[in-house]
């Protein structure tokens, strides 16, 4: 019987010994809760970032629509350009029937009210300092009477759309 027990007890040291290494290669609570903490830091900072992401793709996606709806705009409205100029000629135009040159004017009211509610500006000229970003210069007078690169005549309007200019200013400037 004595080494039946003492079998008996080297299976149970052994059995103690296993238990004892699965015990400490048991991970505890405290490396877990590490670990899942560490898990959820990276998810939440990776969350983050695509919010982060999205917020600039909407951004961007929303500048390149306003740029691409006044760029189409601005082509548009170049074309109808010629028929302002000619309708402003026919306004200078002296004429004996009134009824006629009141019915054009307000054709050209109802146009430049059109241009106002899309955003579409006349290029302020005669008077002011020629500026080669929305002016052309397509003559220069001496004057006296008028500053250096102030603008003397217009000899064609000028649009733009907010800071876009859609046709410059033909003009004479002074100086």
């Amino acid at each position: 019987m004595s080494e039946e027990k003492k079998e008996n007890l080297q299976e149970k040291e052994k059995l103690e010994e296993n238990e004892n290494e699965k015990e400490e290669l048991k991970p505890t609570k405290n490396d877990e809760l590490s670990k899942t903490k560490q898990e959820l830091e990276e998810t939440t900072d990776r969350l983050k970032r695509i919010m982060a992401e999205f917020e600039n793709y909407k951004k961007r996606s929303s500048k390149e629509r306003e740029m691409l709806y006044n760029s189409l705009l601005a082509d548009i409205i170049s074309s109808f350009l010629p028929i302002i100029d000619n309708l402003e000629k026919a306004v200078q135009v002296k004429t004996e029937d009134e009824g006629y040159k009141q019915g054009v004017e307000l054709v050209l009211k109802q146009f430049m009210d059109t241009f106002k509610s899309l955003g579409v500006e006349t290029i302020e000229a005669v008077g002011k300092t020629f500026d080669p970003e929305v002016h052309e210069a397509v003559s220069s007078v001496q004057d006296d009477s008028l500053g250096e690169k102030e603008i003397k005549e217009e000899f064609r309007k000028g649009y733009k759309i907010g800071t876009r200019v859609i046709r410059h200013s033909m003009v004479v400037v002074a100086n």
